[in-house]
């Protein structure tokens, strides 16, 4: 089996990768390195370095190694600054997106996974079900709705089979400290480890289900196995939700780090948000479950030994209106 894993060097990427070389599969890994790095790769894959915007890059890469199943998990998956890159976003997680979907029907693979978002959701009562209409509130999750409803249509057209997850809030190893947009876990560890204050929007009282990412790639990546999977889509993540608060506190835990909270004006965001997982569970059966305070401890050690990352900033802000202050800070 030979696979192509885009987003590879990326968080949920590197792990979706590792599980893949476990099962057997021959991996390719295409990663433009913007968010993701070379190291997190399992050294079993091939690294190719590229985007999924260079779509003649795409077709030579998918004519050499005809690829049996292609899994795509790279995106810019900011979903407060979607707001203000709203160009960037859709080329990048929509067009992009279009690049892979074509070559997957040119070259008759066999299906496509595609990470989608909880994003999709909106504002929709939790917990969330697949067969609730999905009203986004962002731009990032309507990018990731136009890609579902598009894989819809290219299996109706032209046969492409898929597998559609919706995973929320994961954490873990190689999550990307130095990002200040988004993965909140490893904001507050990379915070707490140079001594700041936990940045918390509003009153910290959001609550949101996080999920540890070594319980969710396995599924990911066995999917293609499962033919029930085919042409469905699934939540996919933790079952417990807790508030940004009880968040916050957590990682303290977890890190063995006392600190102290800083109360930043609310941004626009969903209030609560959290998935009912009963369809996966009938599909795929009963999945690890690792508790919060569980799954920080093992991303601890992998903190720890990575160290400080500084925060950098997105360099092309396309609308600063309402852009949060604090994402201006050095």
């Amino acid at each position: 089996m030979k696979s192509l894993v885009t987003g590879g060097a990326g968080f949920v990427g590197a792990h979706v990768t590792a599980e893949l070389v476990k099962l057997g599969h021959e991996v390719i890994v295409l990663d433009d390195l913007s968010g993701g790095f070379e190291e997190n790769i399992d050294p079993k894959a091939t690294f190719v370095k590229g985007s999924i915007m260079d779509h003649a890059l795409l077709a030579d890469l998918f004519e050499k190694h005809q690829f049996d199943y292609v899994y795509h998990l790279a995106a810019y998956a900011a979903e407060g600054l979607s707001h203000f890159i709203k160009r960037f976003n859709y080329n990048n997680n929509l067009i992009g997106s279009v690049n892979i979907i074509n070559e997957c029907i040119k070259n008759k693979v066999k299906c496509l996974v595609f990470t989608s978002s909880i994003a999709v959701y909106g504002a929709g009562k939790p917990p969330l079900r697949e067969d609730m209409i999905p009203v986004p509130e962002d731009p990032y999750g309507i990018a990731k709705l136009a890609v579902e409803m598009e894989l819809r249509v290219s299996h109706e057209m032209f046969g492409l089979n898929y597998v559609i997850f919706r995973p929320h809030n994961v954490y873990g190893e190689y999550q990307n400290l130095g990002d200040r947009y988004r993965n909140v876990v490893g904001i507050f560890m990379n915070q707490l480890m140079q001594g700041k204050e936990l940045s918390v929007f509003g009153d910290g009282l959001q609550t949101r289900a996080f999920s540890y990412v070594g319980d969710i790639a396995p599924h990911i990546a066995n999917a293609v196995n499962i033919p029930e999977a085919y042409n469905q889509v699934f939540n996919i993540g933790a079952d417990k939700d807790y508030t940004v608060k009880e968040l916050a506190y957590t990682v303290m835990d977890a890190m063995d780090i006392k600190g102290e909270l800083r109360h930043l004006p609310a941004r626009n965001e969903v209030t609560h948000a959290y998935s009912d997982h009963s369809k996966a569970h009938r599909v795929f059966g009963d999945s690890a479950n690792t508790t919060l305070i569980d799954g920080l401890r093992k991303m601890k050690d992998w903190a720890k030994a990575t160290g400080i990352k500084k925060s950098s900033t997105f360099e092309n802000i396309e609308i600063t209106e309402k852009l949060p202050s604090f994402w201006l800070e050095d």
